[in-house]
């Protein structure tokens, strides 16, 4: 699994939907580069047990994520018209209606495959009855639970990967933001559990010592 903090979150552009049943072509990562921070996150399909239930609870606190200026964009390997379907299906049958952040199309598993969070990989090999090369897939060609804190630069400073039947914590990615956003206005490193109102470290010796005798 690739490491991907501190480097340049791979850009894409590909299909979305967007506001809940719009389509937009070619949406992509780059047009929030110096404006907004992100949270992206991949789920593995559409229709789905655990997924509307991370899709949802990322809906109910996305005021949240706004108001500390964080695009919420999700990504998973379905159609963009799948995508649609889903959103356009009431909570009671299944499915996420009033979902109105971005859903990103990766039909091709390029996005997947580029934060490398891909359940499998495409591997070349030989039919020997025809002499040919042919290219099969091992695994399973599907997203694993991937988050993503990319700043506003476009560096990811934050990931976690979760395996398929493992549902993520969304107040995990707030606290993630705060402790991001506090370390860039004030300039001190969050310790373990920290949360926003708690006191933090400076980034010396003597910080850390003052933080720990006082606790």
């Amino acid at each position: 699994m690739a490491v991907l903090v501190g480097k340049k979150a791979p850009d894409f552009k590909a299909d979305a939907v967007v506001n809940g049943g719009d389509f937009v072509d070619n949406f992509s990562l780059s047009q929030f580069h110096g404006k907004k921070y992100v949270v992206l996150f991949f789920y593995p399909l559409d229709f789905t047990f655990v997924c509307p239930t991370e899709i949802i609870a990322f809906q109910d606190k996305l005021a949240e994520f706004e108001a500390k200026n964080v695009q919420v964009i999700g990504v998973s390997v379905d159609s963009k018209h799948s995508h649609w379907a889903w959103l356009n299906t009431p909570k009671e049958k299944g499915g996420i209606q009033g979902v109105m952040y971005p859903l990103v199309a990766d039909l091709s598993k390029t996005i997947a495959k580029n934060y490398d969070v891909l359940g499998g990989d495409y591997e070349f090999s030989i039919d020997e009855d025809n002499n040919t090369e042919v290219m099969l897939f091992h695994g399973k060609p599907l997203a694993y639970r991937g988050l993503f804190l990319i700043d506003k630069d476009g560096i990811v400073r934050h990931q976690l990967v979760n395996d398929l039947p493992l549902g993520r914590s969304i107040d995990e990615a707030l606290r993630m933001v705060d402790a991001l956003q506090h370390f860039e206005t004030k300039g001190e490193v969050c310790p373990a559990n920290w949360e926003e109102g708690k006191d933090a470290m400076k980034e010396s010796r003597q910080g850390v010592a003052e933080y720990l005798s006082a606790h």
